[in-house]
Parts: structure tokens; C-alpha cells; sequence
């Protein structure tokens, strides 16, 4: 699961891109001034960039990233209420993948991000054929070499455990991941997703159950030889 960070000092305007990525399927991570980007730091997959700060300029962070002996490669897509040719040249010239304008589409900024994505992450080498594959774009699962019949949210619950895998999620993180419906978000809507695409996976191998629960704490993706 790519990691976004969202700077952005408008509550509207980071709830908007927060549940529009969180919506496709990425964990984001929103800062509302320079100095709490900078403290979140860089390792995230791509950040989505606001200009007028409270404490700055999102081009003096933009500077920052691209410059110095440790020049940060993160993809940078800026959102930002300066339409101005010479604002777009600017952002672009400072090493910035893309630029949108306010007012915007949540939907055009999510197909955006996943554009940049695409360009910048290399294309995974092909998951053994007994293993499990994920195409995150055809929303296509393979286990054990047999496609999964999955619902939209077991698809988005088992690609953000496999991705991670031994990695334990507590239902907490799994809500706010995987189901962008606040009405849908209760413990239990975890734990069914869970009993179902546990279901599907011992349909192909009955003896093999990857789904580990680790009681008090969450789900993890543990497939020991996958």
C-alpha cells in the first residue's frame, strides 16, 4: 500500500484529498504546516503539496526536497489556489511531477497521484506462481495459482495486509484504510471481511491460512513460504 503525505492547512481541503486517496486504497498522512512536514519526513511513496502555508512557502519545501547533497526523490504533486503560468513553470522547474489548480476534483487529484505513482515505482518482478500475486489496477487476486472472486473491501483488506506482510493491523488501522463509508466503519465489519476472504483462501488450500489474529492486537499477512 503506497503511503501519501497531504500538506495542507485548509481542514476542507485535506479532508477532501485524505478521503479521496484513502478512498483508492492508500494510507495518507496529512500535515498542516511546513514544520510538520518537515518533522514527518520523506519516506512516503508521494506528497501532495500545498503552497500558502502558515509558516511558508510549499516551494521553500519543495527546495528543500530537490536540493542538497541528499536530494529527496519523492514524488511531488502541488495543489495550490495560484493558477498564474509563472506559478506553474516555478513549481515545475523546482522538481514538482505535477500541478493542480483550486478549486479541484478529488477524483482528477486521485487519478493524478495514481498516474505519478505508476511513472515512479518500478513494476514488480512476478510472485511465484504458488504464491499470492496482487494487480492493485485490474483489482485481480491470485492464490496458489487460482483467482480469488473478491468484494471490493476483501480485495482492499487483503492487499493492505499482503503488502506488509507480518505486519499486524489493529481494526483501528484497518477501518481508516480500507473503508472510506464512516457508517461502515464498526469492529465487526473488520472481523466479517476477515471470516469471508479467510474462507476463500482455504477454498483453494484448506490446510494453508495466512490470516493470522493475533487476539487483543489485529490481522497479519503471515504466509511462511508464500
Amino acid at each position: 500500500m503506497a503511503a501519501v503525505l497531504v500538506v495542507e492547512d485548509e481542514p476542507g481541503v485535506a479532508d477532501a484529498v485524505a478521503w479521496a486517496l484513502r478512498r483508492d486504497g492508500l494510507a495518507v498522512t496529512v500535515c498542516a504546516t511546513l514544520a510538520a512536514a518537515r518533522a514527518a519526513g520523506t519516506a512516503f511513496d508521494l506528497a501532495v503539496l500545498d503552497l500558502g502555508l502558515p509558516d511558508g512557502s510549499g516551494l521553500d519545501l519543495l527546495r528543500a526536497w530537490r536540493g542538497g547533497a541528499s536530494c529527496c526523490q519523492l514524488p511531488v504533486i502541488v495543489l495550490s489556489a495560484r493558477d498564474g503560468e509563472v506559478d506553474r513553470v516555478l513549481g515545475l522547474e523546482l522538481g514538482a511531477d505535477d500541478y493542480l489548480v483550486k478549486p479541484f476534483s478529488p477524483r482528477e487529484l486521485a487519478a493524478r497521484v495514481r498516474a505519478v505513482l505508476r511513472r515512479a515505482r518500478p513494476v514488480p518482478a512476478p510472485a511465484p506462481a504458488d504464491g499470492l500475486v496482487i494487480d492493485s489496477e485490474a483489482r485481480r487476486a491470485i492464490w496458489r495459482g487460482r483467482a480469488l472472486d473478491l468484494t471490493r473491501y476483501e480485495f482492499r483488506l487483503l492487499a493492505c495486509l499482503a503488502e506488509r506482510p507480518g505486519r499486524v493491523f489493529s481494526r483501528a488501522e484497518l477501518l481508516d484504510l480500507v473503508w472510506e463509508d464512516p457508517g461502515a466503519r464498526f469492529d465487526r465489519t473488520v472481523d466479517t471481511h476477515i471470516k469471508t476472504l479467510r474462507a476463500k483462501l482455504r477454498a483453494i488450500e484448506p490446510a494453508r491460512d495466512p490470516l493470522t489474529t493475533l487476539r487483543g492486537e489485529g490481522y497479519a499477512w503471515r504466509d511462511g513460504d508464500g
